[in-house]
């Protein structure tokens, strides 16, 4: 079942600022992994603003915003596809894990001012759920 949306949208002129005017900005977001790709891409910022909307819907997908965890606790990842996968770690992890076995759907676009990331957090129902159905009497 479905416990969580987010969407966000953010303005890749915005973060391309924000890569320009601070020099830890990347690294107090992103894991090595993520940097890693970013870097293969030649730190677009319409990547990267991609990838920081991705982190922001999860975290709302999640019914939390950042609070208690922080970004590097959401790590994006792609198939060999292309098709963005989020890792959780953390605190973020034991969130999404105390509601049971979960997945989360991503997906990241961009044009040429903005980018968007629509996250899904989908978790089975739990034996308990399913057996409560199963008592309702017709």
């Amino acid at each position: 079942m479905i416990l969580g949306v987010g969407t966000d949208i953010v303005e890749i002129r915005r973060i391309k600022h924000a890569m320009e005017s601070n020099n830890k900005f990347l690294e107090k977001i992103f894991t090595s992994s993520e940097l890693e790709y970013l870097k293969s891409r030649n730190l677009r910022a319409e990547y990267v603003a991609g990838r920081f909307a991705a982190k922001e819907a999860v975290a709302k997908a999640l019914g939390t915003g950042f609070r208690g965890f922080d970004f590097k606790d959401i790590e994006v990842d792609r198939t060999t596809l292309g098709k963005p996968v989020v890792i959780l770690k953390g605190k973020a992890k034991l969130i999404a894990k105390k509601e049971g076995q979960y997945n989360i759907h991503l997906s990241i676009s961009h044009g040429e001012e903005s980018a968007i990331a629509y996250a899904i957090l989908e978790v089975e129902k739990k034996n308990e759920e399913v057996l409560e159905i199963a008592k309702v009497p017709d």
